[in-house]
């Protein structure tokens, strides 16, 4: 049974979780139902904070909060704007990695094409946000989801794009099946006249077009290179699942290269900070799960040192650890907590013994990686795990990692490292 938030017009309603989004969704409240009776819990009110559902008859669920903690009929802002907005206006993009790109990449073009775009999610403008300014049936709506916002959504875009899919976010889901599922939901409720775009080397994405009633558009990679400043094979596969989104749109190929030429990557996602004392070091924080390192090894060529770990959430961290001997990595900084795990995993391996470094602090990190990395090298964070054991995001973290690299040269002009 879908809920409609008109159809509590005049009741009380709470709105759990008040963060970005539940932020947003009060404003859009107090605008477009001023006579409900609204309240606001979350977490940072106490154990608690749970409890004041019973005091109201919906909730409003912010995505951070597993539906199972809900007591009481509630709703979603996702599932608001989906019941707003007409679905031939709404272009969806997810996935395990890549969404956040391949989201504001389809926007950049749209726009360069002259459409009248939002992007929205969690790469933009929370979407109930995003109708409190007037818009028209030509508006194109980009919407990144999450799979915490999927997991309990009622409609399908029009377009629905998906990246990547592998293990990810398993705490909150509880398993990697139900995080699959939660990202499946994406397409459960298309119908002939939607479109699923997808990246065809996940067989798990190709199994999920046997019965999408709509057109799907598997997406595989055509060109070895781009004019682009986006690094990196999987970038490539960005782009090419934004161009298959551009042709519906009968933008000229000519039109497209040119968007994907003018493209600025976003920040912490293999984003080269700058070349100090003869070291580049690449701000990757954005990676925080085994395969996304992975990729952006292969992405930069002559990777001396590398900072990894992070929270634990199960991830099988072997397949690192054989990349990270392919590929020579000489110098290691391990963070808590999996650091441990992945040392293990290297010490399991014949004839490779790099130099490694547990710390939880950044700046003993840096310094590592400016006395051991050699000149005309490279220094990358992409820790492969998730950054809440120390940090409060990965926004946070590549901050800091980029603070300190710049500090460390300037209070070190006149130094002289080598390994």
């Amino acid at each position: 049974m879908i809920i409609k938030l008109s159809e509590f017009a005049e009741k009380k309603v709470l709105i759990l979780g008040y963060g970005i989004e539940g932020t947003a969704t009060a404003e859009y409240i107090r605008t477009k139902y001023p006579q409900m009776k609204v309240g606001v819990s979350d977490q940072s009110e106490g154990s608690d904070y749970l409890d004041k559902q019973y005091d109201y008859d919906l909730v409003i669920k912010t995505p951070g909060i597993p539906k199972k903690l809900i007591t009481k009929p509630y709703i979603t802002a996702t599932n608001i704007f989906f019941d707003e907005v007409p679905k031939n206006q709404i272009i969806g993009v997810t996935g395990s990695k890549g969404k956040s790109t391949t989201a504001s990449l389809i926007a950049h073009i749209l726009k360069k094409a002259g459409k009248e775009v939002r992007l929205i999610g969690n790469i933009g403008e929370p979407a109930l946000k995003s109708l409190l300014t007037s818009y028209s049936s030509k508006t194109i709506f980009v919407y990144e989801l999450s799979s915490y916002q999927l997991d309990d959504i009622h409609y399908s875009p029009h377009i629905s794009v998906i990246t990547s899919l592998f293990p990810e976010h398993i705490p909150f889901h509880e398993s990697v099946k139900k995080y699959y599922e939660a990202k499946h939901l994406i397409l459960k409720f298309a119908d002939a006249r939607d479109y699923y775009i997808y990246n065809k080397s996940y067989e798990i994405l190709n199994r999920w077009g046997d019965d999408f009633p709509g057109k799907k558009i598997p997406v595989k990679r055509l060109m070895d290179s781009y004019d682009t400043k986006l690094i990196g094979a999987h970038n490539y596969d960005n782009i090419e699942l934004a161009f298959a989104v551009s042709r519906l749109f009968d933008i000229s190929d000519n039109e497209y290269f040119q968007s994907v030429k003018s493209f600025q990557p976003l920040p912490h996602r293999l984003e080269n900070i700058g070349t100090f004392h003869g070291i580049t070091f690449f701000d990757d924080a954005i990676s925080t799960t085994p395969e996304s390192t992975i990729a952006a090894l292969h992405a930069i060529e002559n990777v001396e040192t590398i900072f990894l770990g992070g929270e634990d959430r199960g991830y099988d961290f072997h397949q690192l650890g054989v990349e990270l001997k392919k590929f020579n990595i000489q110098n290691i900084v391990l963070f808590p907590d999996t650091g441990a795990k992945i040392e293990l995993i290297i010490n399991e391996l014949n004839e490779y013994h790099p130099r490694i470094l547990h710390t939880s602090k950044m700046k003993n990190a840096v310094e590592f990686a400016y006395k051991h990395t050699k000149s005309n090298s490279i220094c990358l964070l992409s820790t492969a795990s998730p950054s809440y054991s120390i940090w409060k995001n990965f926004i946070e973290k590549g901050t800091l990692f980029q603070t300190c690299v710049k500090q460390y040269a300037q209070e070190n002009k006149n130094t002289k490292y080598s390994s």
